[in-house]
């Protein structure tokens, strides 16, 4: 199928998708990011299953529908209006597809003090936010995973994620 990887920085998850088949768009804002992106695909053999854009994820948006659309720690110091993107993100899914969401819920357990505002969105947060119409998606995942995490001082703590995935149902026209 076809997948969008929005913010892909590197383009680990895009070059992981692609070698399992996907032809994959993958989209950051930084043209450095996509270029080192490119070379991890090229080296990786899945150069001509990935396409790279450049992209503010707000004044700008890749075009196109998806059967996945994958949305990852779109928290960042940088101005990015989450809902906004969240909503094209769940625009740009194919009817049969999935919006596999991941953002952090909080600052690790050892953050004393934020280094940016950050927007982190509540399970239930993100999905009435998302207004999805009613009977077109089913949420398949809504879940909060726990991982450690260690500071760069060496402090041992956890993190914590908040893990949405919808499906899209497929819509028949007869």
């Amino acid at each position: 199928g076809t997948a969008l990887d929005l913010g892909c920085g590197e383009g680990a998850d895009a070059v992981w998708l692609a070698s399992r088949g996907w032809r994959v768009t993958g989209a950051d804002i930084s043209a450095t990011a996509l270029a080192r992106a490119a070379g991890h695909a090229a080296e990786a053999g899945v150069g001509d299953r990935v396409a790279w854009e450049r992209h503010e994820l707000g004044p700008s948006f890749p075009e196109g529908s998806f059967d996945l659309v994958s949305a990852h720690y779109l928290q960042s110091p940088a101005e990015l209006d989450q809902q906004a993107v969240l909503r094209a993100a769940a625009g740009a899914v194919a009817p049969g597809g999935t919006l596999l969401v991941v953002m952090h819920a909080g600052w690790p357990s050892w953050q004393t003090e934020p280094p940016f505002d950050a927007v982190f969105p509540t399970l239930d947060g993100l999905l009435a936010e998302l207004a999805l119409p009613e009977g077109e998606w089913s949420v398949e995942t809504r879940r909060t995973a726990r991982r450690p995490s260690v500071s760069p001082e060496g402090v041992e703590g956890f993190r914590e994620d908040h893990v949405w995935r919808l499906r899209r149902d497929a819509v028949f026209v007869e």
